[in-house]
């Protein structure tokens, strides 16, 4: 019988059951899936601790990549021993088996293995949405990333850097300087020693940048605002520091007419056509080398826990997966 981690009620990561469960058919526009690596992202801890609700007993996790065991009704689109990707809801990818809606599927082309696939479509996805779409980056600018050791700070890099633009990123422990620096950020702070946003201007000479994407959140929102241009751009897609306070408009938007927005994949890629030739073009730029992943670390399904404490304590030097 297939094992799958399921959240009780809400917590921290002692509250991760491995536990059987039973597998039925798929039905009308389903497919049954075979997980061979699922992805580890910081929102599967959002939903473990109920900063985004969600409706217990539940499963967790949204992205992972394996092999169609069956199809349902109505699917023509798959077949079976196709390679598959996913990164959507229902939670429920920290399993061996499961059943999904094929239309949050995207076909794996030859040449990406299933563990590389677990870490490429939610980090991948949302760099094509932030630097694409989100702020259209262009060649010759000067952006700022927080987190930039992280898996979608390590793939921002090389895709700006890919059209011809800087990155100036933030960490929070020195030795993982060397690992954003590795994946090629201009500069590097960290900023649990020295205040970013004066290191920003300094290095801009006191310009600013156009735009702060920003998935740290509380730690870093108000001193990101202060290193903007006038008219920059402010995107907040993450809480890794802990959830944002509220913001003043008037005093903290209106002295620059900054731009705030809080985007998602959901926004994006609103249907499975816009999501599978977003992964395409992730896929695309990996075959073609603009583009390298090294996982971080491998976790066993069951040791779901210590891979989410590792997570929340900023240990993991990139992306991380779980093996089934």
């Amino acid at each position: 019988m297939p094992k799958s981690i399921i959240i009780k009620k809400n917590g921290g990561p002692e509250v991760l059951e491995l536990q059987n469960i039973e597998i039925g058919s798929p039905g009308k526009n389903e497919i049954k899936v075979t997980n061979h690596a699922i992805g580890l992202n910081y929102i599967d801890t959002y939903h473990r601790s109920g900063l985004y609700p969600i409706k217990l007993p539940s499963g967790i996790g949204l992205e992972a990549a394996g092999r169609i065991d069956e199809v349902g009704p109505n699917v023509t689109e798959f077949n079976k021993g196709d390679n598959i990707a996913y990164a959507s809801v229902p939670l429920g990818a920290y399993s061996q088996q499961r059943i999904i809606p094929s239309k949050i599927a995207v076909k794996v082309p030859d040449g990406i293995t299933h563990e590389l696939a677990a870490t490429l479509i939610t980090k991948g996805l949302t760099t094509n949405y932030l630097l694409t779409k989100t702020y259209r980056l262009k060649a010759g600018e000067i952006v700022l990333f927080h987190a930039a050791a992280g898996g979608v700070g390590q793939i921002f890099a090389q895709w700006a850097n890919s059209i011809g633009a800087k990155v100036i990123g933030t960490v929070g422990s020195d030795e993982k300087i060397k690992v954003a620096e590795k994946n090629g950020y201009s500069h590097v702070i960290n900023y649990t020693k020295n205040d970013f946003a004066k290191e920003v201007l300094r290095i801009t000479k006191n310009e600013g940048v156009p735009a702060v994407f920003d998935g740290v959140g509380k730690k870093t929102f108000y001193g990101s605002l202060s290193c903007l241009k006038i008219r920059g751009t402010m995107i907040s897609f993450g809480n890794a520091s802990g959830p944002l306070d509220p913001v003043n408009v008037p005093k903290d938007i209106q002295p620059k007419g900054l731009y705030l927005t809080r985007p998602s994949i959901a926004q994006y890629f609103t249907n499975r056509k816009e999501l599978q030739d977003g992964a395409d073009t992730i896929f695309e730029k990996i075959k073609f080398g603009k583009i390298k992943i090294n996982i971080s670390k491998k976790y066993k399904l069951a040791d779901a826990k210590q891979a989410h404490a590792d997570l929340e304590a900023r240990k993991l030097m990139g992306p991380a997966i779980l093996i089934p």
